[in-house]
């Protein structure tokens, strides 16, 4: 993780918009590395609420791919426990390291919203 999305001293709570810019500058800037963003640059979100969109869906670099199955990996979000899984309907498993970091960004990115509402 980079400085954007977790620091030495006590964590910034920042809101979505300052946030959103803040990682499209660190990721141009190439101080964050695309899986590790908390929002999503193309719907302009939290990851975690349009993570189950098709357009994050990459045959190629294996996020939400099952490759065995050549099929797109379902997503359960849930917002009161924090809990995000990524499984394939017709395998159950299709994991890879890409999915993996995408699961955990989505974790960290229901964990920021939280803090961004409390603190609001």
């Amino acid at each position: 993780m980079t400085a954007t999305t977790c620091s030495a001293g006590p964590a910034r709570v920042r809101s979505l918009p300052v946030l959103l810019a803040t990682e499209d500058d660190a990721e141009d800037m190439g101080l964050l590395a695309p899986d590790d963003r908390l929002t999503c640059h193309v719907h302009g979100r939290w990851i975690h609420q349009c993570v189950a969109s098709p357009a994050h869906v990459s045959p190629v670099t294996r996020h939400r791919w099952c490759r065995g199955c050549r099929t797109e990996l379902a997503v359960a979000v849930d917002e009161l426990t924090l809990r995000v899984t990524m499984t394939c309907p017709r395998c159950g498993h299709g994991s890879s390291p890409a999915t993996t970091r995408l699961t955990a960004a989505c974790r960290a990115s229901l964990a920021a919203e939280r803090a961004a509402r409390r603190a609001a």
